[in-house]
């Protein structure tokens, strides 16, 4: 009910002489959404309709027209010196904005980056730099998990390539 009447009273307002159509291109590019608003329309309200549209927060989505983010929501198509016939591409806001952190060595003492893979310790899930990469440097609490682990390993493989000597032949 409340997308009609909006939807209604924007169409109502269109009717006016001041009214103008423009296009705005959803946020996969995939469609072309033509729309004839009145050029007093604030962009809060054209991002509001926007939303109930396409099922989106209006609070997620931000308009584009030609390169520059309409970010005023006060502001009017008209303030904004938006021509008739313009076209505007809907996006979705940007997460998190900062590049993401550099994963730092896991050892206490040791703030430098951590490497990637060859860092990484399988028996205490730690990311570790060049210098606590190995088992020993960074006192890894599978040390023990991991000698057992090896020196079963070598015993098998002994055990697989002794000779057997036949008695009696």
């Amino acid at each position: 009910m409340r997308r009609s009447s909006s939807i209604s009273s924007i169409s109502s307002m269109a009717a006016d002489d001041d009214s103008m159509q423009i296009f705005v291109k959803n946020v996969a590019g995939t469609s072309t959404i033509p729309l004839t608003i009145p050029s007093t329309t604030s962009i809060r309200t054209l991002a509001s309709l926007l939303a109930l549209r396409h099922n989106l927060p209006a609070t997620d989505l931000r308009l584009v027209h030609a390169g520059k983010h309409l970010s005023t929501p006060t502001s009017t198509l008209s303030d904004l010196s938006i021509p008739p016939n313009a076209t505007l591409h809907m996006a979705l806001p940007l997460r998190g904005g900062m590049p993401p952190k550099k994963i730092r060595c896991s050892f206490k003492t040791c703030k430098d980056a951590a490497q990637r893979i060859v860092g990484d310790c399988g028996f205490c899930a730690g990311h570790f730099c060049g210098k606590h990469r190995l088992l020993e440097d960074h006192k890894c609490e599978g040390l023990e998990d991991c000698k057992k682990e090896s020196h079963e390993r070598n015993a098998d493989k002994l055990n697989s390539e002794r000779t057997v000597a036949i008695k009696g032949v």
